[in-house]
């Protein structure tokens, strides 16, 4: 079965393979990768009988890797893994997180939303919600300092993207006079609640658009019973800074890399799995980083 996914911008063709009530998608040219579509988001509870079904179905993939989405869990199988850093945020209650998780700064950032006249609300996934998504994301060419991979699609793209896990998710909005300034995509496994998108218009940034959008999330979470809300993967500089302002803690996760082949293997054992960002040390990528954004920020290349 084929399908095609948005990936790094693009909509690529993908191979499927069902399992279990999961869909596998493989992907990658000299190494293959099967993985879960929505990984990050969906757990695999069975991994033993996944890894059986690849291996039936005559799957070309070389390598199978799941993530744990329990934050309270450590490495539960023998399969190899590495350790990766996520954004978690414990949930107790909205008044806990209010008074007990984040600092003075990030209240006044949520009051100053509202003083300005934002508001946050649970939105139905519809034609509407995806026009004013696409007004978001056209607002720039550029974001964080590098080509925005949502920038000038069409609508017809932007509502298959969307589309995903629609009866496992929320849609939050939030509004200003009516017009959609900022939304956040939430997706609910047993564990968690994972922030599968998240973003706001540039040229309303003083009104801390991005601190209702977290707020609003935390009610819902918590009037849910959801334990955490998780904020994709820990980060560095400002980004890292917003997370951690809104009550955010670096969590280690296993990542699970079962091989599959001879090939796969031998990826794993010479650190070949995660491609060129894997192998390149965390001071080399900072600076590549930092080139980047300067490259786009340049004057004539505004």
């Amino acid at each position: 079965m084929k399908k095609h996914l948005d990936i790094g911008g693009k909509l690529v063709e993908v191979d499927v393979y069902p399992s279990g009530g999961l869909d596998l998608i493989v992907q990658g040219r000299g190494i293959k990768t099967a993985r879960t579509d929505g990984d990050g988001y969906v757990d695999v509870d069975n991994p033993t009988r996944v890894l059986e079904d690849l291996r039936e179905s005559g799957c070309s993939a070389d390598i199978f890797t799941f993530p744990e989405l329990n934050p309270d869990e450590g490495a539960r199988n023998g399969y190899p893994c590495e350790w990766e850093s996520i954004a978690a945020l414990p949930l107790k209650d909205f008044d806990f997180w209010w008074n007990k998780q984040i600092p003075q700064e990030t209240r006044t950032g949520v009051r100053k939303a509202e003083k300005k006249g934002i508001r946050v609300e649970v939105v139905q996934f519809d034609l509407e919600l995806v026009k004013g998504i696409q007004g978001i994301y056209n607002e720039s060419p550029v974001r964080q300092g590098k080509p925005f991979w949502h920038y000038g699609k069409d609508l017809a793209t932007l509502e298959k993207i969307h589309a995903t896990f629609l009866g496992a998710s929320d849609f939050l909005g939030a509004y200003l006079d009516g017009e959609l300034v900022g939304f956040m995509k939430l997706v609910y496994s047993r564990h968690c609640a994972g922030t599968m998108n998240i973003l706001a218009k540039i040229q309303h940034r003083d009104k801390r658009v991005m601190n209702a959008l977290v707020a609003k999330a935390v009610d819902v979470c918590s009037r849910k019973g959801v334990p955490y809300l998780t904020y994709c993967m820990w980060s560095s500089g400002g980004l890292g800074d917003f997370k951690t302002r809104n009550g955010f803690e670096k969590r280690e996760l296993p990542r699970y890399y079962v091989p599959l082949t001879i090939k796969g293997q031998l990826a794993i054992a010479l650190k070949l799995h995660r491609g060129v960002r894997g192998i390149l040390p965390p001071g080399v990528k900072a600076q590549l980083v930092r080139l980047r954004s300067k490259w786009y920020s340049a004057p004539c290349r505004a």
